[in-house]
């Protein structure tokens, strides 16, 4: 008797677990869509009316990239470390710290060089999933990319040092 109450908590406790594992990661999943990043009318009218304009969206190959190719590591530690820090934005969601395009406009420029801190501490971990530089054609470039791109590569820089302003307008700088 005692055997089979073991059991059954152990089978109960095996699929409470699985509930949660299957539901944290179809949370991870539906986070990852671009639909809900811009569910908020933040995103949707600022950074998201960028993105539409941008090479990211629409360009010659026709490869677009959604909010989570560029914001959202693949691996899953990184992954997960994220998800958890992107519990401060809900946090600011709720007390509206950015509720409105003047409130967003004020905190753009902070929030970006936010975002470009940690792709320089990542070495541009999500811009290398798809633009690998090694394999790049520069002779199809512009002259004045193939000189910037090759001198980059010499010089070790990272993806966003010189593309900031890539996706999204980039914050004016000099308003203070």
């Amino acid at each position: 008797m005692q055997n089979k109450k073991l059991f059954m908590v152990f089978l109960l406790g095996v699929m409470i677990g699985a509930v949660l594992l299957i539901g944290s990661l179809a949370a991870i999943n539906y986070t990852n869509q671009t639909e809900f990043c811009i569910s908020c009318h933040e995103m949707e009218q600022t950074v998201y009316k960028e993105f539409l304009k941008s090479p990211h969206y629409s360009n010659p190959s026709g490869v677009t990239a959604g909010c989570a190719d560029c914001h959202v590591p693949r691996e899953w530690g990184p992954k997960l470390v994220r998800k958890i820090r992107a519990t401060a934005e809900l946090y600011h969601k709720l007390v509206g710290t950015i509720s409105t395009q003047e409130k967003f406009e004020e905190k753009r420029l902070e929030l970006a060089e936010r975002v470009w801190e940690g792709m320089e501490q990542n070495d541009s971990r999500e811009c290398r999933h798809c633009h690998n530089q090694q394999r790049m054609d520069f002779h199809k470039q512009t002259r004045r990319a193939q000189e910037k791109m090759e001198l980059a590569l010499k010089e070790g820089k990272t993806c966003i040092e010189c593309h900031k302003g890539i996706a999204h307008k980039k914050p004016d700088e000099d308003d203070d």
